[in-house]
């Protein structure tokens, strides 16, 4: 079970705390912890600047330069949750050029923002579930008992004694199993979903804030239980309490100041020379049009223009046909900070399965322990593992920890097809069962390139 959060306010970790927190997931890796902890303790910091200097003070973007599997991605996930902050992961050889089809730049903004008030939605619907749920019981209970005509005298008195033990029955969870049929109204709006999955999501942005008010309204109704009514209504109810426009500027501001972006794959939009035509072309166009998002510009959004200028952007790849010099100078400039992230050794593979909180040992006992079966590896076992994996990336393209999950998968295989079974009654992975299921698989060069 993962760990509790750090109880320290998440914008108060000072950079030693962070790398703790970041240990906790991701093995070695010292230095990127360090640049990506400093980053986050940086924007905490500024945020005490005097308001004069404040805007003047720019993020220090990150390349984190390494092969796949070293943890590129781990430690800006982490990064972002332990920043509480909108974070968005996208891949550079998804976008294309102004022009062509394809996503443009500008749309890992948009979903920035998009998870900024998801984000700040979700906090403020915890805070008024309270009154929504009260508000939802009325709902309920105008549902099985439909107000009457005004009466008075005996019997108003008498409805009303009705309702109370109805409430009573609702909140004692005896009424649960019961079919009520509930009414829903939602913003049904396919064309501008339809043109953003397209590609077009400038347009569809436009589009949507220029008929927005006058889409159609769907009314359906829906027979549910009353504990999945209770459910329903109060999540509608709490969206009725929710002031949308005090949600959007606290997810703008959220965005502005602490928005991170991930962009991985770099060096798949960086070319090793200049070329005049061909996809070359291309590439350095995507660069270009990524210049300006990183180097701060106003990005237009459904709700509102958002500014790019303090948006954390930490940017990866292996970078090992191009190297980031072959970037086109501006957006070179705009990604001071470069750390080169190590390749992993059997003995790192060694802490990956056993030390992290969600560790792949941990992980796989989880899950059989959900079968009633325990699950135990013998120490020369998990060595020998981490070994063949050293191997095998080594011999063939080096995939990093994710090497691991594969030969994982295939060690354990046929346990996991035969749980449930009566007569399995516990797991131990021993060296002599790493070596019989993995190593004819490892060292048949044929099999390997396709298994593995």
């Amino acid at each position: 079970m993962e760990a509790a959060a750090p109880t320290t306010e998440p914008g108060r970790l000072t950079p030693s705390e962070i790398v703790r927190e970041l240990d906790r997931y991701v093995v070695g890796q010292e230095a990127a912890k360090k640049a990506v902890a400093i980053a986050l303790r940086n924007r905490w910091r500024r945020r005490r600047v005097p308001a004069e200097l404040r805007d003047e003070i720019m993020p220090n973007n990150i390349i984190l330069i390494g092969p796949t599997g070293v943890g590129k991605t781990e430690i800006a996930r982490r990064l972002a949750r332990l920043a509480q902050a909108p974070f968005v992961k996208v891949e550079a050889s998804k976008f294309t050029e102004v022009g062509y089809v394809g996503r443009d730049v500008d749309s890992m903004v948009r979903d920035l923002m998009e998870i900024g008030v998801n984000m700040v939605r979700t906090e403020q619907t915890e805070t008024v579930m309270a009154p929504a749920e009260s508000l939802a019981e009325e709902r309920i209970l105008d549902i099985l008992l439909p107000p009457g005509p005004r009466t008075s005298g005996p019997s108003r008195r008498d409805a009303s004694s009705t309702r109370e033990r109805l409430r009573a029955d609702l909140r004692d969870g005896r009424l649960d199993g019961r079919l009520v049929e509930v009414e829903r109204t939602s913003q049904f709006s396919p064309l501008t979903d339809m043109l953003a999955q397209m590609g077009g999501d400038e347009f569809a942005v436009e589009l949507g804030e220029m008929i927005g008010s006058s889409l159609p309204r769907k009314t359906r109704r829906r027979k549910l239980t009353v504990a999945e009514a209770r459910r329903v209504l109060a999540q509608e109810e709490a969206q009725k309490l929710i002031d949308m426009d005090e949600v959007v500027a606290e997810a703008r501001q959220r965005t502005e100041e602490n928005g991170i972006v991930f962009i991985d794959e770099l060096d798949k939009v960086v070319a090793a020379a200049p070329s005049t035509s061909g996809p070359d072309v291309s590439r350095e166009g995507v660069q270009r049009d990524l210049l300006p998002v990183v180097e701060g510009t106003s990005v237009p959004t459904k709700y509102g223009m958002v500014r790019t200028d303090h948006i954390l952007f930490i940017a990866a790849g292996a970078f090992h046909k191009v190297k980031p010099a072959d970037m086109i100078p501006e957006l070179q400039g705009r990604f001071p900070i470069r750390v080169e992230l190590e390749a992993l050794s059997a003995a790192d593979f060694c802490r990956i399965l056993t030390e992290p909180d969600n560790a792949l040992v941990r992980q796989y006992s989880a899950l059989l322990a959900s079968e009633d079966v325990p699950l135990t590896f013998d120490r020369s076992a998990v060595e020998e593992i981490a070994r063949l994996a050293e191997q095998v990336n080594a011999e063939s393209e080096n995939i990093g920890a994710r090497r691991l999950h594969t030969l994982m998968t295939t060690l354990l295989e046929d346990t996991l097809f035969r749980l449930p079974d009566p007569a399995v009654k516990s797991v131990r992975v021993t060296l002599g069962m790493v070596r019989r299921k993995l190593k004819p698989i490892v060292e048949d060069k044929d099999l390997t390139r396709y298994i593995l």
